[in-house]
Order: C-alpha cells, then structure tokens, then sequence
C-alpha cells in the first residue's frame, strides 16, 4: 500500500520600499502555497535497505529509515545532475514530530486540528529557510516509499529541486506499515545585524562611494520611515532571505553613479511569525 501527499511554501519576491527623488515603490511580498491532494497507488518492491551509519551535524547517527530515504534522494538527485542536499537535524526534528502525529491520527496530511503549519513547526525545531517543502507518506517499504515520490511530478519536484540544499527525514512505524516525512529546505544562516550590515557595505563599496561608519541613521530609516538627513538623495529599505545580491533599483542607482557616501542600516524583522528567516536592510545615498 501506498499514499503520498506533498507541500511547497515559498517566498517569491522581497518586500521593499523607496523614497528618492523619483515616486518610491510600494511594498510588495508574494508566497507560493501549493498543497497537493493524496495519491493512492500499489506497493512496489521491497526495499534493499542502504548500509552504514551517516553522521550529522549535532554529532548524533541518523535513525535507520530515514537513513535510507536520505540516501535514496541524493542517489536520484545525482542521477538528474542536481548537487546532494546536506542534513539538517532541525528540519529532521520538525518532521519527526509531524510523523508522529500522522502515525497517530492516521490518514496522513501536512496538518492536523491544533498543529502547528509546516513552517512554524520547522520554525520552532531551529530551522532556519527561505524556502521550504514537504513530502509525506504511507507505505509498505522505504523504497516504496522512495518510488511512489519519483513516480508523482510534484514530490519528485520536491525531492529534486535545485533550490533545496538541505533536508530532514523521519520515518515512523505504526499498525504495520511506515509512515515518512522528508522536508526540503533552502537554508538560510543566521547573521547578526552587523554581519548583515558588512555584507551588505561590500556589495556596494567601489572606488568613488565611502561607506560611512556609522549604521545609526540607517537603523533609524528602518524604523521611522523617513531620512534623518537632509542630505539623502535616494533610500531604500527591502527584505529578502538572500543578501548576498543587491536589489536591482538599487544596483541600478549605485552604477549610474553620481553618490559619494552610501549608509547601511540593518532592520529589526518585521514579520516573526512566518516561520522564514529574512532580513530588512535600509541604503541611504547621498
């Protein structure tokens, strides 16, 4: 027997907002949510279990099954060309906790009554993402299991998309059959306010703009909205998982030139509760 279920959240766009002396640009964000119903199909064959104990990052061994269904993806994903993802011990425990819920309530789903969304419960496991997805499933076999994902086009999106690089996997027994869960990331890492400042200082530091030392009146644009210098020519503030590219208004301004002093401020985030990891970041010009 076999059931299989899969989810994708992303974010698609940043949110920004600009002030300069042309008209500024209102703030947008998208998500992509995209649940796909359960499919039935036939067991398959059996499993030929992988062999050897892979070791993760927290220094503990990955549990048997999981073990195997981490294997198997990386297998397929360097047979369709696409680099192995890297285990993520946070992303393995949100998942353990959802497999263990579908063990117990049953049919499977990617949430049940009073639980946490997928991306919270990533969330409140440690993880940290821009991007994330999620196969579930019943069946017989790990491969089975492994099988029935390649064989439906959007778990084997899911499983061999090449903007994942990390994942988590659990595998739980229960009444007789295997119950799975693989969640997909595109991790994120943590920084500090003034790491993201001086990451963002050298995307834009070149011959003829000083970056000015002091991040305050960037950190107050942040909050307040409005320049705290009189000076300011162009201003921007934007969000996005990934700083280590500049946005294109931004980039465009800083090549035509015509700006000596660049400030980088970075922002207190302003949503917390989804579940993703970003980071607001405010450039004054003048």
């Amino acid at each position: 027997m076999l059931a299989i279920g899969n989810a994708r959240i992303q974010r698609l766009s940043p949110a920004s907002w600009v002030e300069s002396t042309m008209p500024g640009l209102r703030p947008t964000l998208a998500r992509s949510i995209t649940l796909a119903a359960a499919l039935m199909g036939p067991a398959t064959e059996a499993v030929s279990a992988a062999q050897g104990q892979l070791s993760v990052r927290s220094g503990s061994s990955i549990p048997a099954g999981a073990q195997q269904l981490f294997v198997l993806a990386n297998q397929a994903r360097a047979e369709a060309g696409v680099s192995p993802l890297k285990w993520d011990s946070a992303l393995a425990a949100g998942a353990l906790l959802h497999c263990e819920r579908m063990a117990v309530e049953g049919p499977i789903a990617h949430q049940y009554r009073g639980e946490p969304s997928l991306t919270l419960r990533a969330q409140n496991a440690g993880a940290h993402f821009g991007l994330i997805e999620e196969n579930v499933a019943l069946g017989s076999y790990i491969a089975t299991i492994h099988q029935g994902w390649l064989d439906s086009p959007g778990h084997r999106a899911n499983l061999l998309n090449p903007q994942v690089d990390s994942v988590g996997v659990a595998v739980v027994s229960g009444g007789g059959v295997l119950y799975a869960v693989a969640d997909y990331a595109r991790a994120v890492p943590v920084l500090s306010r003034e790491q993201v400042e001086a990451t963002v200082a050298d995307l834009i530091r070149r011959p003829g703009l000083s970056i000015v030392g002091d991040a305050s009146a960037g950190r107050r644009y942040c909050g307040a909205g409005a320049s705290e210098s009189g000076r300011a020519e162009f201003l921007i503030v934007w969000e996005d998982s990934d700083i280590s590219v500049l946005p294109r208004t931004l980039a465009s301004r800083i090549a035509a030139g015509g700006y000596r002093n660049a400030v980088v401020g970075g922002c207190a985030p302003k949503d917390t509760e989804s579940g993703f990891t970003s980071y607001w970041v405010a450039v004054i010009l003048y």
